[in-house]
């Protein structure tokens, strides 16, 4: 299915460990009755750059050979998964060219360029992207870390469903959100290989080309993507898809409305600070008409990187 092996997962979390948060866990009594099942919340808005991406990019960095890294690194993306390569290429002395749409968040923006990232701004399209990408490699020669349809990232991101499963015993399911879908096949693999019970995944009903493949069984692009969780703009990555086909029981789609009343939700229940793409797992659990079949749910709150400035219940 994948050569993302549990022995592959267990060296990205050695080989992570020393420049990551292991994040907490939290519970709410309060949201627990609202969706009437056991949630627990894996906080990964406490992560370094406020993101689990910090999981894939410092394991895809962190993996490659001098010669590999010796002109520094590129990628691109609209914000957390910059920020994470822009941070794992600092710490390794590396140089970070960073592609990332110009409608990118300015709280994300900013926080590439305080990690030392160089950026280039495109089209806010994936193929503005790609064709940015290839340019500044062709002018720098740096190293291509795609963002998600890479097993280096994908065996990163597998490490926060690896420390949830170790820290709550007994899950009947892990929800995530997907966007290119690195943590949902990495969360996938974890929770086939150490708690294989349901798996499912949400996404926002705007940005759905993870659930059209998925009920499809075929592999269908993104097309006119739009949604307030940025984070889950991008097309779903090829292997990622093939993971999901083996190893994901369901996926399921909410509304805007939902995730921005999930997102306020989190935030008056736990007290934390998530980003739209964040509350997607949680709108899904609100939203549904049907009783949730299981008790104890996983949910990976998967970053707090906010414009403070452009809250959705602001404006």
């Amino acid at each position: 299915m994948s050569e993302v092996s549990p022995a592959i997962i267990r060296a990205a979390h050695r080989r992570i460990a020393p420049f990551i948060h292991r994040t907490p866990v939290l519970t709410s009594a309060r949201i627990d009755a609202i969706v009437g099942a056991q949630l627990f919340f894996k906080c990964e808005n406490f992560q370094k750059v406020g993101a689990f991406k910090a999981r894939g990019a410092f394991n895809a960095v962190l993996s490659l050979s001098d010669a590999e890294a010796a002109a520094g690194v590129t990628t691109h993306s609209s914000g957390n998964h910059a920020a994470a390569v822009a941070l794992a290429a600092c710490s390794r002395g590396i140089a970070a060219h960073i592609v990332m749409p110009s409608n990118s968040s300015q709280a994300k923006k900013d926080a590439v360029a305080a990690y030392g990232g160089l950026i280039s701004f495109c089209e806010p399209t994936l193929e503005a992207r790609e064709a940015v990408s290839a340019e500044v490699i062709a002018r720098t020669g740096a190293y291509f870390l795609h963002p998600y349809d890479n097993d280096a990232v994908i065996a990163g991101q597998a490490t926060a469903a690896v420390e949830l499963i170790e820290d709550v015993k007994g899950l009947d399911a892990i929800i995530c959100p997907v966007g290119g879908g690195g943590l949902l096949a990495g969360t996938a693999l974890a929770t086939r290989w150490l708690e294989p019970d349901a798996r499912v995944i949400a996404e926002p009903a705007g940005a759905d080309d993870a659930w059209r493949s998925f009920n499809a069984r075929a592999f269908l692009p993104q097309t006119g993507a739009r949604t307030i969780a940025d984070g889950l703009l991008t097309s779903l990555g090829q292997r990622n898809f093939a993971i999901m086909l083996e190893a994901v029981d369901a996926v399921i789609t909410t509304s805007e409305a939902a995730i921005i009343e999930a997102m306020r939700v989190i935030w008056q229940s736990l007290k934390i600070v998530v980003e739209p793409s964040a509350a997607v797992s949680l709108a899904a659990l609100m939203e549904q008409t049907s009783p949730i079949a299981v008790q104890r749910i996983g949910v990976i709150l998967t970053g707090g990187n906010v414009d403070l400035d452009r809250l959705p219940w602001m404006v």
